[in-house]
């Protein structure tokens, strides 16, 4: 809510997610990715979802009670990564007491395995483990990602919503991350990953979404979207044209406000293609939502939505 007004952070997010499969979820901040992650652990207010389903192992998690998400979807059902790791971790316990309450409440480690389980847990997410007894007030930004992603690993959870896992790590870690939870999918594990670092989706997905303004506009196999023929919609090609390895040309324009967006198609007004068309919300048809974008041939296979 801005102002007095409900403002819709996103409005149109459809996708699927395959056992074993990573999403790459991508867009600017404040297109809404992290709320919709949210959205599905039931962690923004109750007035705040208004409609949609979210189906994982035959529970509609949007329709779900808080009871039921607390004693069967968090942690087992659902992990998440949090984008503030410090926010999510409790100031009061090291990082080894939080490891192992999470061990004996999801895995049901006994407890005299509990010791050497919290090494291996943190090992899995290259968290040090000389900094195991370390409260997460002396940790860096980094380790506290880590220590979040071991925490979120714990449980095995069918899905796994990793919002941003590799923010405040180097490149080594970054890589080391992405490959620990690509090993997550290997065991048949689904992968949300929302991210900012493309070279990390990459690394990673199997399908890319593109989010803009709360809607995803693209839908597409990673292969493609980095590779050839790219992405077919322009925010997307944007996207990847400001990459410094690549033209390093920015997008013109902001992205727009969400109690202001423009009629028809968001992305209109920082669009080379728009046109009167544009007037009318595009819908998202054979993976890409833009009245302008090359249609794929009748030979290719349509992307999954």
């Amino acid at each position: 809510m801005r102002g007095g007004r409900h403002v819709a952070a996103v409005s149109d997010a459809s996708f699927d997610l395959a056992a074993g499969e990573c999403l790459a979820l991508v867009g600017e901040s404040g297109c809404g990715k992290s709320v919709l992650a949210s959205a599905l652990l039931g962690l923004l207010p109750g007035n705040a979802q208004t409609a949609g389903t979210a189906v994982v192992d035959g529970i509609d998690l949007l329709a779900a009670d808080e009871r039921t998400l607390a004693r069967a979807v968090r942690g087992r059902r659902v992990g998440l990564v949090p984008q503030s790791p410090a926010a999510h971790l409790t100031p009061v316990r090291t990082v080894r007491a939080q490891l192992e309450e999470t061990l004996r409440q999801l895995a049901g480690t006994p407890r005299a395995e509990l010791r050497p389980a919290a090494v291996a847990a943190a090992g899995r997410a290259s968290f040090p483990v000389d900094l195991l007894d370390h409260y997460p007030h002396q940790l860096s930004g980094g380790q506290a990602q880590r220590a979040a992603t071991a925490l979120a690993l714990v449980g095995d959870a069918p899905l796994l919503l990793a919002d941003e896992p590799t923010t405040g790590l180097d490149r080594d870690l970054v890589e080391r991350t992405a490959d620990e939870l690509r090993r997550h999918t290997d065991t048949g594990r689904g992968l949300l990953l929302i991210t900012h670092d493309l070279a990390a989706a990459q690394r990673i997905a199997d399908r890319v979404a593109v989010m803009y303004a709360g809607r995803v506009v693209e839908l597409t196999a990673a292969d493609r979207f980095f590779g050839a023929p790219g992405p077919r919609h322009p925010y997307a090609r944007g996207l990847l044209a400001a990459l410094p390895e690549r033209d390093f040309a920015p997008i013109p324009g902001m992205p727009p406000e969400l109690d202001a967006l423009p009629d028809g198609c968001a992305f209109a007004p920082r669009c080379p293609l728009r046109s009167d068309t544009c007037r009318a919300v595009p819908l998202l048809e054979d993976g890409v939502a833009c009245h302008h974008a090359p249609r794929p041939h009748a030979a290719e296979e349509a992307p999954r939505a």
